[in-house]
């Protein structure tokens, strides 16, 4: 498979996953966060998806698309660990997380997604669930949409 065709699948894989995520969390109180902003993208289908949220990104810079800068008070940059104990800090409970780190070295990733993943579970109100393109542990893998292949993208509960 071409890295664009991969690529295709994975972003249709991350709409469909966070798409059907936002429909189960429907009646779950809570905040969303999106762990790793990159360009933005998911951040604007999180805002369109569900406009009542709160939505907190957590990000080393900000280099997004200009239409895809979250509000300052939302934005939490720096790195992860000291970033999401500051979420922690804020009393924010989170209803969906989307978790896209990565260093693009699959072994690095894994062990950050890892080591990240009790911090995350501090922060996740109960019942919530996270859309993540990496492992992470400690958490009730879900079966996410059937129109994603198996470990194309994770699905969990808190």
């Amino acid at each position: 498979m071409s890295r664009l065709d991969s690529m295709l699948r994975r972003l249709a894989a991350q709409r469909d996953g966070l798409n059907w995520a936002a429909e189960q969390i429907a009646v779950l109180p809570g905040d969303v966060v999106d762990l790793g902003l990159g360009n933005g993208r998911t951040y604007d289908h999180l805002r369109e998806i569900l406009p009542d949220r709160r939505i907190w990104v957590v990000d080393r810079v900000l280099q997004c698309h200009p239409s895809c800068t979250p509000p300052e008070a939302d934005f939490l940059q720096g790195e992860a660990e000291p970033m999401l104990r500051k979420l922690a800090q804020t009393g924010a409970r989170i209803a969906l997380a989307h978790y896209d780190f990565g260093f693009g070295i699959k072994e690095k990733d894994v062990a950050e997604a890892a080591r990240l993943s009790p911090l995350i579970a501090a922060v996740m109100q109960p019942g919530g669930l996270i859309v993540s393109g990496q492992p992470l542990v400690g958490f009730e893998q879900l079966t996410g949409p059937d129109t994603i292949a198996p470990d194309r993208y994770l699905f969990y509960r808190a």
